[in-house]
């Protein structure tokens, strides 16, 4: 019941945010301006879209997330009024899984408006509805909890442009860790593979969640990666989340 009021008094904070929606309309434009593109550009103009849609939604909903996740905790401590909320019965574990699922509920709807409009944008160029694009916006969000719970943690102990800048670089490496594949197998030293495949272990593989690629040139996905994907970002994400709660527990606003 308290995660619930305060995931709603989130939610309600988090809506009446500008940079929510200037983003929403950044995002959009760029959904919108992909058909322009494609009609300007030689190829496949259905899979331009579809390309250039997904990865504005991912984009945008990355900084979303991270722009709003960095700034839940440190208003409170900001506006003081951490101390009235922590004075009250509320474990700090039940305050910050409430702060996540209010945030989570921001970005489910902002999601989804842009996957509406991404749909309907898709509609409008190849006159078919593809449910199939569902599948890789469902993945988007997915994403987002991760790097919301990411956000979360460093926003527990550092400022809130620190903790952007964390979580921005937290989503550029799980987007590019994937390269430490090719390296363990170059390098000459057994002793430097081991290192390099537990860094690979220890980083984040947000590729797991991309399936643009699989959905715009129409590649068929076994379900076992879907089951994969959706078990690897919800362990990650209650993992990072006990971690912030670890930490959280542990500042003193005395």
């Amino acid at each position: 019941m308290k995660v619930g009021a305060i995931a709603l008094n989130t939610f309600k904070e988090a809506k009446r945010d500008r940079i929510l929606y200037l983003l929403f309309f950044f995002a959009a434009g760029a959904i919108v301006f992909s058909r322009i593109l494609a009609v300007l550009t030689v190829g496949d103009r259905l899979k331009i879209v579809k390309d250039v849609g997904l990865a504005a939604i991912s984009i945008f909903g990355i900084l979303m997330a991270i722009l709003m996740g960095t700034g839940l905790v440190y208003k409170e401590i900001d506006k003081k009024t951490i101390y009235t909320l922590l004075a009250k019965p509320i474990h700090r574990a039940q305050f910050l899984f409430g702060k996540f699922l209010g945030l989570a509920l921001t970005l489910f709807i902002m999601t989804g408006s842009m996957g509406l409009i991404f749909l309907g944008i898709v509609f409008a160029h190849s006159l078919r509805f593809e449910a199939r694009l569902l599948v890789a916006v469902l993945f988007i969000f997915l994403e987002l909890l991760l790097i919301t719970a990411v956000a979360i943690l460093f926003s527990s102990f550092s400022t809130p442009i620190l903790s952007s800048i964390f979580s921005l670089s937290f989503a550029l490496i799980g987007h590019l860790s994937w390269g430490l594949e090719t390296l363990i197998k170059k390098l000459p030293s057994p002793a430097a593979r081991g290192a390099a495949r537990a860094l690979y272990a220890i980083l984040p593989d947000l590729e797991n969640f991309n399936f643009r690629t699989e959905v715009v040139y129409g590649l068929a996905i076994p379900p076992a990666i879907y089951l994969h994907a959706t078990l690897y970002g919800l362990l990650y994400t209650a993992f990072i989340l006990g971690l912030a709660v670890l930490v959280f527990r542990r500042r003193d606003f005395l």
